[in-house]
Order: structure tokens, then C-alpha cells, then sequence
């Protein structure tokens, strides 16, 4: 079964910048797609950023484009999430997920935008 373990959150306060890794647990990292999801406090959880594979094709919710960058090391089964000119409303627990997503999710990784 693959496992998600999503790490890097933190508090920060607005203007700041996160980084979030999500490691993997498959030999075949390299065939999926995979996305960052957040869920904030009585929101539904909302897909922020995807990327293929192979990394050719990557999408932003608008919500967060020209701020954030998902990348991937497949050497490594590790997906990012570079957050910059962090915003309060991007306060949410953060998750990554493969394109379609498994049923199984990892514990998510707390993030809180606040002065």
C-alpha cells in the first residue's frame, strides 16, 4: 500500500514562505501525476497545484498561482510545494495526494498564516 507523509508546516506570518515535502512510499513514483491538496477549517479539500510524472505539465488553482511551485525529485519519491507571499486564507492542513486520488490520505501538514 502506498503510504503519504506530508512534513514542513509551520507558522508563519504573512509575506512569508514555506516549503512542504511529501515522500512516497512506491517503486513506481514516476508514473503519477500528484497534487497538493488543503483543506481549510470548514472548507472542502480543494486541489492547489498538480504535476505529471514526468513534470512536463504542471496547473495552479488560481487562488495560489504566481505564489507557489510544485515540483517533484523522482529519484527521491518526493513531491514540493514551495509557498511564498503566504496570505492568511492560505491557512489549512496541506496534503498530497496522486491524480486520481487513493483512497488513503497521510496525516496532512499543518499550515498557519498569522501576525
Amino acid at each position: 500500500q502506498v503510504q503519504l507523509v506530508e512534513s514542513g508546516g509551520g507558522l508563519v506570518q504573512p509575506g512569508g514562505s514555506l516549503r512542504l515535502s511529501c515522500a512516497v512510499s512506491t517503486s513506481i513514483f514516476s508514473i503519477y501525476a500528484m497534487g497538493w491538496y488543503r483543506q481549510a477549517p470548514g472548507k472542502q479539500r480543494e486541489l492547489v497545484a498538480r504535476i505529471t510524472g514526468g513534470s512536463s505539465t504542471i496547473n495552479y488553482a488560481d487562488s495560489v498561482k504566481g505564489r507557489f511551485t510544485i515540483s517533484r525529485d523522482n529519484r527521491k519519491n518526493t513531491v514540493y510545494l514551495q509557498m511564498n507571499s503566504l496570505k492568511p486564507e492560505d491557512t489549512a492542513v496541506y496534503y498530497c495526494n496522486t491524480i486520481p486520488t487513493m483512497d488513503a490520505w497521510g496525516q496532512g501538514t499543518q499550515v498557519t498564516v498569522s501576525s
